[in-house]
């Protein structure tokens, strides 16, 4: 009897990571060549969890769409879900926090792509058993969701697990001794 292979939905606040690497790691705006590969994180969930995955990536898009970079998306197999609102509200985290509610009743696996808090408590209620990761820049990951891994959340990194940068970046950040390489310094 063949069993029907379970979907992977992987949910990115572009908008955060974006954020997170110019602001606190680059310090300026990140050129093209600094940005994610975004398709390798969908390759990476893939391989690491052996399901097909739907990557959903969350845009706010008041004015103009960014058609080009729709597209782009687009082709390397994301569903893009540009989203506009009022000045005072924040499209792109309501949308994902209304995404992880409505997936609390199915039984797909999760992966959110975000260090931001405001959605701790949709992903404590996904956490019933599924598979759920959590995709960011470890330093700068929401401390909330470090108490999540005893309830079964996979922390990953964007630079050093999924690998989506083609350029080593500007982090500093703890090193376990076992992976430490001088050669990386000198």
């Amino acid at each position: 009897m063949g069993e029907t292979a379970r979907t992977t939905h992987v949910l990115v606040d572009g908008e955060n990571i974006d954020a997170t690497l110019g602001t606190s790691i680059l310090g300026r705006r990140p050129r093209p060549e600094e940005r994610p590969r975004w398709e390798r994180l969908l390759q990476f969930v893939e391989r690491q969890w052996g399901q097909p995955t739907n990557g959903l990536f969350f845009l706010a898009a008041n004015s103009e769409l960014p058609m080009s970079f729709v597209q782009a998306l687009i082709a390397i197999g994301y569903r893009p879900i540009p989203l506009s609102g009022g000045p005072n509200q924040k499209v792109v985290d309501i949308a994902i926090q209304r995404t992880l509610t409505e997936l609390a009743s199915r039984d797909d696996d999760v992966v959110l792509v975000s260090n931001d808090g405001d959605f701790v408590e949709q992903v404590d209620q996904v956490l019933d058993g599924r598979r759920v990761g959590l995709v960011g820049f470890t330093e700068f990951r929401n401390s909330a969701f470090t108490s999540l891994t005893s309830r079964g959340l996979e922390l990953f990194d964007m630079e050093y697990d999924v690998l989506a940068f083609n350029e080593r970046l500007p982090r500093v950040r703890i090193i376990p001794i076992d992976d430490f390489d001088p050669t990386q310094f000198l």
